[in-house]
């Protein structure tokens, strides 16, 4: 998943701001002489920081509250306005959030006033200076934002509400700039439009396509209720996504007697005592506990595939499944304040509906995605049947109790069984072969197979905001940086937002480059929420696990490997939307590569190779249930593209309802009465999915099809592999949104993209209908 920030007035992927630089304390524990060397190093000759002088201490937290509590206080002081290569993550807290994001708007208005004075259809004059505007500003509010997500606190909570507001404003003062938005329209007019490279062209036509969206040929009282829309949105979907996190928060079941969590493996009993241990209970144990389970997803998935008792089982489950939906954490008139306000603001802009504002900057229309996902569904519909069938044929055969009435909470628990039985595979005890370092070790040497590059470790070059958080150097073959990420790998429900995502801190850029380099380079960071080390284990991770880690660098790799130079269109910028998940579902497929599989695969504590036979193994139950998990997607898909074409919130069906429905054709199973899956469907109420979540499928679609390139090859001729990985690189990862996608994968594969790759790798298709 790609986590963006939303501006208020578009879809636009942030852009942020410079390379400039502090580096962590010098005199902190934690930065020895030896990782400052080594640090420097990794830094552009150019870099001032090669001539970087130890600083003095830091003052203490009861000096910077003293010092930031004055309404005079220094904005050199403040680290979110400091002069940095790298964000200060380690020394942002939430009292600099107010004077930094103020202290900027205040500054980013006087630019933009004098922009609009002496704008001039050029691109010196125009693109340029807005690009710096653009990126000011996101660099400071993706740094809180970003903290936000991974440091969630009350205080940090309260500043961004305060100061939300203000950023909003300014954004849409900015969208709706009639100097900026003539200027766009003067140069596509213009008769040097035929001269301006492919990239500038996508640039001019995405900025005057955005000012539109954004409401810039709406007048008087349009333009105001408009404005309030997006102020009203903005806060609605923050609140949805802190409703989310504190009710993942809330629900802690303590156990104590381990006869009620009968079945849960090593890996999650450990993790389950020492979360008792972190909530006060000191002697707690994975043999003796106690015990808390959580809805965490580590904990949650644990529960749900391995307790022997049932009843636990459910109660999870519908916790889980109920997230958000009751109290002061319901987030059912919020969502149905989110659909009102969208349809309204999508009318205001002269659209039927949302769906369609969604699809102005995409590549799908609302009918080739209901096609799309119909021919899917189709195609996947009979397969869920059979998944149903053999499932409740197996419980039966094992003299389950519940054989007769399959319930939700049983499904992953004995479709883990019949999984173990058919395969004689067992994930639980792959997670000693998946320890994380080795793992990553494994990744970084595909990618230098494939595309040529060099991943190395950078630990103590940027400041980080946890202290398991991992920097990276990527270097080409001449041994030149041309990006960095960090990766925070561990779950931390206490503080950190759930699910996985990449997002950009730095985009390529010639306009902001400084120090002599002909070009800024690109920063990611990649965000999981893996099982943490238990005791002195590293995380051992569970096949799925690996998977993710795959698919999140399948997107930073397309951000830090674009050769654009144009910071509107460089990496993922300016990708439509639905696009932007192939780079990383087509990661995903090197799991299940011979060499590369067993490459990862060794033994935390033996060194042991991953017998051939389980990777055997591995790859017949790849398509176990593939119409199952198929439907899930496709529910998902359909039931936020009903809501937000057909769905009128104003009338008597409820947001249940059209889910109940969409549930009809989605799911073998019917839902509960009670499933409020709803409440807490981020992506389309806090993200950047809404009317898109069909992205994945139709990426899917992409991804596979590029996959298949490297099969037609074959996957053990080296030398066409890393031909093909070069072609991969130079067109899907190298040209961002300087060209559409469909060209993008036109220059990579030949031709169009068909969807029989991606039915024919799920096991929906039998490969001679090929």
């Amino acid at each position: 998943m790609v986590f963006l920030i939303v501006s208020a007035s578009s879809f636009l992927i942030r852009l942020p701001l410079v390379a400039r630089a502090r580096l962590p304390n010098p005199t902190s524990s934690s930065y020895t002489s030896r990782s400052r060397s080594r640090a420097l190093l990794l830094l552009p000759a150019s870099s001032p920081l090669r001539a970087f002088c130890p600083a003095s201490r830091r003052p203490s937290p009861a000096t910077c509250s003293a010092a930031y509590a004055s309404s005079s206080m220094a904005t050199d002081d403040n680290p979110l306005l400091a002069d940095f290569d790298f964000p200060p993550f380690d020394r942002v807290e939430p009292i600099h959030v107010r004077p930094a994001v103020r202290t900027l708007l205040a500054r980013l208005e006087g630019e933009l006033t004098d922009l609009e004075k002496g704008v001039q259809p050029t691109w010196g004059k125009l693109v340029e200076p807005l690009e710096r505007i653009v990126d000011s500003l996101e660099v400071v509010w993706g740094t809180v934002d970003h903290l936000k997500a991974v440091k969630d606190s009350s205080d940090l909570r309260a500043a961004v509400e305060d100061v939300q507001p203000d950023k909003v404003k300014f954004q849409l003062r900015l969208g709706q700039s009639k100097p900026i938005y003539q200027a766009f329209n003067a140069i596509r007019n213009s008769s040097d439009w035929e001269t301006l490279s492919e990239a500038r062209k996508r640039i001019v036509e995405a900025q005057i396509k955005e000012a539109v969206l954004s409401g810039v040929a709406l007048e008087d009282e349009q333009r105001e209720k408009f404005n309030q829309i997006e102020q009203e949105l903005e806060k609605l979907t923050q609140k949805f996504s802190e409703n989310v996190l504190d009710a993942t928060k809330k629900f802690e079941k303590l156990i104590t007697d381990k006869n009620e969590i009968d079945g849960l493996p090593a890996t999650a009993l450990g993790l389950a005592a020492q979360t008792a241990a972190s909530k006060g209970h000191e002697n707690a144990s994975a043999e003796n506990g106690p015990w808390i389970i959580t809805l965490d997803a580590p904990s949650y998935i644990a529960v749900m595939q391995h307790a022997r008792n049932r009843a636990l089982r459910e109660e999870v489950y519908r916790a889980y499944l109920t997230r958000a939906s009751s109290g002061d954490l319901d987030n059912t008139n919020i969502i149905s304040q989110i659909l009102k306000l969208r349809l309204e603001k999508a009318k205001l802009l002269g659209y039927k509906n949302y769906a369609e504002v969604s699809m102005a900057q995409k590549m799908a229309t609302v009918d080739r995605v209901e096609e799309l996902l119909e021919k899917l569904r189709a195609a996947s519909w009979d397969h869920a049947v059979k998944d149903m069938e053999d499932l409740k044929a197996f419980a039966k055969e094992s003299a389950s109790p519940e054989a007769n009435d399959l319930a939700h909470w049983d499904l992953s628990f004995w479709s883990e069984r019949l999984r173990e039985s058919k395969y004689d595979i067992n994930e639980e005890d792959l997670r000693p072969y998946f320890a994380l370092p080795k793992v990553m070790d494994g990744l970084f040497s595909l990618a230098n197979r494939l595309f040529g590059v060099s991943v190395e470790p950078a630990d103590g070059l940027a400041p980080v905001w946890n202290s398991d958080v991992k920097f990276y150097c990527v270097k080409d073959s001449s041994n030149s940086p041309v990006a960095y990420f960090y990766f925070d790998p561990y779950s931390r429900p206490s503080e950190k937002r759930g699910g996985a995502w990449m997002n950009v801190v730095f985009s390529r850029s010639r306009v902001l480059a400084r120090n002599g380099s002909p070009v800024r380079l690109p920063v990611a960071h990649m965000v999981c929420n893996q099982t943490p080390p238990v005791g002195d284990k590293p995380s051992l991770m569970t096949f799925r696990e690996v998977e993710t880690v795959f698919h999140e660098f399948g997107h930073a790799l397309q951000h830090m490997l674009t050769k654009q130079d144009e910071g509107f269109v460089s990496g993922i910028r300016g990708v439509e939307w639905d696009a932007v998940e192939l780079p990383s579902q087509f990661m995903e497929n090197w799991c299940y590569h011979k060499n590369t599989l067993l490459s990862i695969a060794k033994h935390y504590e033996t060194g042991e190779l991953l017998p051939e036979e389980i990777y055997a193994k591995l790859v017949a139950a790849k398509n176990f249930r593939a119409g199952t998990f198929s439907l899930r997607q496709i529910r998902f898909a359909s039931v936020d593209m009903e809501l937000h074409t057909t769905y009128d919130p104003n009338g008597s069906l409820s947001i249940y309802d059209v889910d109940r429905r969409v549930a009809e054709r989605t799911q073998v199973l019917a839902p509960l009465p009670e499933d409020k899956f709803l409440c807490s469907f981020s992506h389309i109420f806090a993200g950047g999915y809404a009317a898109g979540y069909y992205s994945y499928k139709w990426a899917e679609v992409l991804s596979a099809d590029a996959f298949s390139a490297f099969e037609d090859v074959g996957l053990d001729n080296e030398k066409a592999i890393e031909e093909t990985g070069r072609r991969f690189r130079e067109t899907v990862l190298a040209l961002g949104g300087g060209k559409s996608p469909l060209e993008v994968f036109v220059s990579f594969r030949g031709r169009e993209p068909s969807p029989e790759a991606l039915l024919r790798h799920n096991g929906l298709l039998p490969v001679a209908a090929l």
